[in-house]
């Protein structure tokens, strides 16, 4: 069933698309900006591709209950909070500086890259961590 696989197609994403922004925070600080663009190209095709399955499977899976402890619950929340109000607000900064990047407004794009990257990544971090603990420290019957 697609409901069972996306969760960890999701994550597989997720993982690729921070290892891929953490690589081209390197580049662009190395001063290889043909390779930073190419880099963050493939983010923004890894990002759109997780973002269509989550949505997908948001819209097609049950609705899955957090089975931590009591003691996780707070931590939990918090992150789930901050990760689902970050993604929102992160798209359309992610279209934006890419839109700057592309036209060759660099210094534009400069200013609000700063944002957004940061953002960017807390957001796929935070979904593999999320991830984590719903399939693989705390999982339900059904994931086990």
């Amino acid at each position: 069933m697609l409901a069972d696989i996306l969760p960890h197609v999701n994550a597989v994403l997720n993982t690729i698309a921070t290892v891929l922004l953490l690589i081209g925070f390197v580049l662009i600080r190395t001063g290889r900006r043909e390779a930073h663009r190419r880099v963050m190209i493939a983010t923004i095709i890894v990002s759109a591709v997780f973002l269509i399955c989550y949505l997908v499977y948001h819209f097609t899976a049950p609705v899955f209950v957090y089975r931590g402890p009591e003691w996780s619950r707070p931590l939990y929340f918090a992150m789930l909070i901050s990760h689902v109000v970050l993604a929102t607000i992160v798209t359309p900064m992610v279209a934006v500086t890419a839109w700057r990047s592309l036209h060759g407004q660099f210094e534009r794009h400069r200013k609000i890259a700063r944002w957004t990257w940061p953002v960017w990544l807390y957001v796929t971090a935070t979904g593999v961590l999320i991830y984590v603990m719903l399939y693989h420290v705390y999982p339900t019957p059904a994931a086990a």
